[in-house]
């Protein structure tokens, strides 16, 4: 951590004079260049008008589709600009076909989100949701997955960093599995892009979803989906608009090859060029750099944390990231997020209707959710602990 040039980062961080902020895996603190490229974006289309500003920053807006393509390996043609990751998400899922009898594999740590809409082409069609085991220490068991796929399944979907702990779930070996047996991968890096290094190759994914607002300290109301040609070839959008396709005559359509056929034509302009600003930024940084700042803040909060009588930490996994999930004996965990919010420290509060599977499995209570990013400090983590100690 001493290489990390964390002065350079909470100076470019005006939220840091602010505020001790553990909440990165809700909302982070955007860097000065990410509000500055949204505000003067705004500030000259009020000067000459949407449409031409648009119009004037065409290259820009390709620079961010480079941008994004260079974060997880992929090429700019793979790449859909949305407005956050469930869209991205629900882009594909909503576009594969199920019947009944399918089966849609995922993981028992999986956000609620996606599980809602699993249930609901479940109840559409007659598929079926299995949730495949964990193994000893608590990620998604690769074995199990190899025993239960077959030619009924259709889709493995699993979250690369459930939002309700520090676990990483072992996703080259899930995508290893699904590519083997031809099935569709769906990731959601919601939690893990910005913090993690990501390569969609490496990954074998043929589709991941991201949001801009958390660990790479976008805009809210940003995100974008990567989506192999392998998959585009088979699927067709649930919905279309003339952005993602094209009239071609009074009774026929083109749907665009790329993976702006999963976009639509209406978008914030400037909360985009915001995020290639945030994707930026962490590029500059380098996220093998980044991800090991993580990692060490958050194994050290852990340690802090195991060493206060009645304090329990949940995090599960092989490998762990920057969320640090823990309880509090006799102290419900909204009210030590409240008083650690008198204390101007930023945490979160996860619950059951997050993960029903996970928490139902573990018996979990309600959990303080703190999350590091690399401009915290060892400085934050002592605040952080010293107050949990006090409640403690």
């Amino acid at each position: 951590m001493t290489d990390f040039d964390v002065h350079r980062a909470r100076a470019e961080t005006p939220g840091c004079a602010e505020v001790v902020h553990l909440n990165n895996a809700g909302s982070s603190l955007p860097p000065a260049r990410v509000t500055d490229t949204v505000v003067d974006y705004l500030r000259e289309e009020a000067l000459i008008g949407g449409y031409e500003q648009a119009a004037a920053t065409v290259e820009r807006m390709r620079g961010v589709y480079a941008s994004a393509a260079r974060l997880v390996g992929a090429a700019p043609d793979d790449i859909a600009l949305t407005d956050n990751a469930t869209r991205s998400w629900q882009a594909i899922f909503y576009a594969l076909p199920f019947a009944a009898g399918d089966r849609i594999l995922t993981a028992k740590s999986e956000y609620a989100s996606n599980v809602i809409s699993f249930l609901q082409i479940a109840k559409r069609t007659g598929a079926v949701v299995e949730v495949v085991d964990n193994d000893e220490s608590g990620q998604l068991d690769v074995e199990d997955l190899k025993r239960r796929v077959d030619g009924d399944v259709k889709l493995i979907a699993v979250s690369h960093v459930p939002t309700q702990g520090g676990l990483v779930n072992p996703a080259e070996e899930i995508g290893a599995v699904a590519r083997a047996a031809g099935i569709p991968f769906l990731l959601d890096a919601c939690q893990s892009a910005g913090q993690i290094d990501l390569d969609v190759a490496r990954l074998n994914c043929d589709a991941l979803s991201v949001t801009g607002r958390k660990y790479l300290r976008g805009p809210r109301g940003t995100g974008f989906l990567y989506a192999h040609p392998r998959l585009r070839e088979r699927v067709e959008p649930a919905m279309l608009d003339l952005h993602s396709a094209v009239w071609t005559a009074p009774e026929s359509y083109e749907v665009d090859p790329t993976a702006k056929m999963f976009e639509v034509w209406e978008r914030d302009h400037a909360a985009l060029h915001g995020l290639g600003a945030a994707i930026d930024y962490a590029l500059e940084w380098g996220m093998p750099a980044i991800e090991a700042r993580v990692a060490a803040l958050a194994a050290k909060l852990r340690d802090a944390l195991r060493e206060i009588p009645g304090v329990r930490v949940h995090d599960q996994g092989v490998r762990q990231c920057g969320i640090v999930t823990f309880s509090v004996a006799e102290t419900p965990s909204q009210e030590v997020k409240q008083r650690l919010a008198a204390a101007k420290i930023n945490v979160s509060v996860t619950e059951a209707t997050s993960a029903q599977f996970d928490f139902a499995e573990r018996g979990l209570p309600p959990m303080v959710r703190s999350s590091v990013h690399y401009f915290n400090t060892e400085d934050d983590i002592a605040l952080l602990v010293d107050e949990v100690g006090k409640l403690a």
